[in-house]
C-alpha cells in the first residue's frame, strides 16, 4: 500500500503545529482529536511578572501590516495594554483564540483606556490575510526576527502536564485544525510555516509605562489565558462569547 500522500499530510500537518511527526514502520502515525488546554492549573498572575524587565525589548522593533516599524515600547507607555503572542499564523489555536479576541468590542476598550495589541513572529505580509481569516479588527504587528520573544525567555518546543482542562477558545479537533492549517500553507502566495513552528507565545498585560502587572507564557498551544481572565485582569468586563459581543457582568 502506498502511504507517500498520507505521510506528507501527516508531515506537513505536524510541522504547522510545531510537532515532530513520529510514524509506525510502514504506516501513518494516528492523530487524535484534541481540543483541550493543558495545563497544571489555569494560568494566574504570575509572580515571575514583577521580575521580567521590559528594558531589553522596549526599543526593538515590531511592524504592522504595511511593513511600518515602530518600538515595542510606543504600545503601552500611554495606556495599559494587553499584549498577546501568537505562536504562528497557521497555528488553528492561534486562529480560533484570535477570533474570540476580535469580538471584544472597540468600545469596550476604549472606555476602559485599554490598548489590546496582537503580535506574531511571521512576515509582516502574512498580517492582512490573517486578519481576513479571523475577523480580527484591533492592533496587530509581526517581531518576525523574534527579539522579544527571545529576550522575554518565550518557550521554544512543547511541555504538557497531566491535568487538562477544556478551553473556551479552541472548537477544532487537532485532526480538522491541522489539516486546515495545512491547506492554508500550501495554498498561501508564499508555502511557508509564517513562524516558527516549534515558538510557543504567552500574554502581558503591561501600562502605562513600564508596570507589569500580569505574565503568563505558554507551555504549549493550548495554555493559553482565557481571554476572560485577561479582561477581568485589566479591569474590564468578561465576554459572553456564546453570543458574541454581548457584555455581561461579574
Amino acid at each position: 500500500m502506498d502511504y507517500s500522500l498520507d505521510l506528507y499530510t501527516y508531515r506537513v500537518s505536524c510541522m504547522a503545529l510545531g510537532k515532530i511527526p513520529d510514524f509506525p514502520h510502514g504506516a501513518m502515525a494516528a492523530v487524535l482529536p484534541v481540543t483541550q488546554q493543558i495545563s497544571s492549573s489555569p494560568p494566574q498572575p504570575s509572580p515571575a511578572g514583577a521580575d521580567l524587565c521590559l528594558s531589553d525589548v522596549e526599543e526593538c522593533l515590531v511592524f504592522n501590516q504595511h511593513g511600518a516599524s515602530t518600538a515595542f515600547r510606543s504600545l503601552y507607555e500611554s495606556s495599559r495594554a494587553i499584549i498577546v503572542f501568537v505562536r504562528n499564523f497557521l497555528c488553528y489555536v492561534c486562529k480560533e483564540y484570535v477570533e474570540d479576541l476580535s469580538k471584544i468590542p472597540q468600545e469596550a476598550l476604549k472606555d476602559s483606556g485599554v490598548r489590546l495589541v496582537v503580535i506574531g513572529q511571521s512576515s509582516f505580509s502574512h498580517i492582512e490575510a490573517f486578519c481576513s481569516l479571523t475577523g480580527y479588527q484591533h492592533e496587530i504587528y509581526v517581531d518576525p526576527e523574534r527579539h522579544i520573544y527571545k529576550k522575554l525567555g518565550m518557550r521554544r518546543g512543547e511541555a504538557f502536564m497531566e491535568t487538562a482542562s477544556q478551553s473556551p477558545h479552541v472548537k477544532s479537533s487537532m485532526l480538522v485544525g491541522s489539516l486546515r492549517s495545512m491547506w492554508r500553507a500550501m495554498t498561501s502566495p508564499a508555502f511557508d510555516f509564517q513562524g516558527d513552528p516549534l515558538q510557543q507565545g504567552g500574554a502581558i498585560i503591561v501600562g502605562p509605562g513600564s508596570d507589569i502587572h500580569f505574565a503568563h507564557f505558554d507551555m504549549n498551544r493550548f495554555d493559553h489565558v482565557p481571554i476572560n481572565q485577561l479582561l477581568q485582569l485589566a479591569g474590564m468586563q468578561a465576554i459572553d462569547f456564546n453570543r458574541h459581543t454581548k457584555m455581561i457582568d461579574i
